[in-house]
């Protein structure tokens, strides 16, 4: 579904992302951890063309969309990302929020676009907020609604930016429930991550990044249980519960 090959990025002197190669097979969920400045964050605007690469290639299945003569809109159209701030449209009500891409982009009919929505918000608990605009939700539920409006476009790949990092504590578990439940569902998902117990329990795959370099990658259960580099150790040693 996704290669990556060889990708840097730099801002002035600071290199963020040095030398980048990983792919990610259709269905896979693969949670990038690391510190902050490790260069998670970047290379997922990377991913999503937000941020243009300095060098190397990423090909989405068999494209690639580092090409510059490709129209990154229509690339962007096959991805769906989500950030830590929710980016709710604050004068649109929840169904006009996560209706507006597929009728606008995709272009399906509004009773088509709001089934749909409503499904998919019920699959949340959420359809009763359907009317309701984001002001009136927690950040739990606007972290949820913002999951939900990126599925309606149904993406290719769903890149996933330390979606829980703004929430309350006792908000983060509902809204990993719906990533868990998206992974169950065969999306192919790409997720920055401080939430060590989720990526333990519900990556395929586990990528550890420090200074903008790929350190160690592995299942899981060898990340975590038998880490081969000393810099993954020390990085699990000050995450991971004693």
């Amino acid at each position: 579904m996704l290669r990556i090959q060889d990708v840097t990025k730099a801002y002035g002197e600071h290199v963020v992302l040095d030398g980048i190669d990983l792919s990610v097979a259709r269905g896979e969920v693969v949670c990038l951890i690391g510190a902050s400045g490790s260069g998670k964050s970047t290379l997922l605007r990377c991913l999503d063309l937000l941020e243009i690469t300095d060098d190397g290639d990423i090909w989405l299945e068999d494209r690639e969309i580092t090409d510059p003569s490709i129209d990154p809109d229509e690339i962007r159209r096959s991805i769906g990302i989500v950030f830590q701030s929710y980016n709710l449209f604050p004068h649109l009500s929840v169904l006009d929020n996560v209706t507006l891409g597929p009728r606008r982009v995709l272009g399906q009919k509004r009773v088509e676009a709001e089934r749909r929505a409503h499904e998919l918000l019920d699959r949340i608990g959420l359809d009763g907020k359907a009317k309701a605009y984001p002001d009136a939700l927690s950040g739990g539920q606007q972290q949820r609604v913002a999951l939900i409006r990126a599925v309606a476009m149904q993406p290719k790949l769903l890149l996933l930016d330390e979606v829980t990092a703004a929430l309350d504590p006792m908000l983060v578990g509902d809204v990993l429930d719906v990533v868990k439940d998206l992974a169950a569902d065969g999306h192919t998902i790409v997720m920055a991550t401080h939430e060590m117990s989720f990526a333990r329990e519900s990556a395929d795959r586990i990528v550890f990044l420090a200074d903008g370099r790929i350190v160690e990658e592995g299942t899981p259960e060898q990340i975590f249980t038998a880490p081969r580099e000393a810099r993954t150790r020390e990085f699990l040693a000050r995450h991971l519960p004693a």
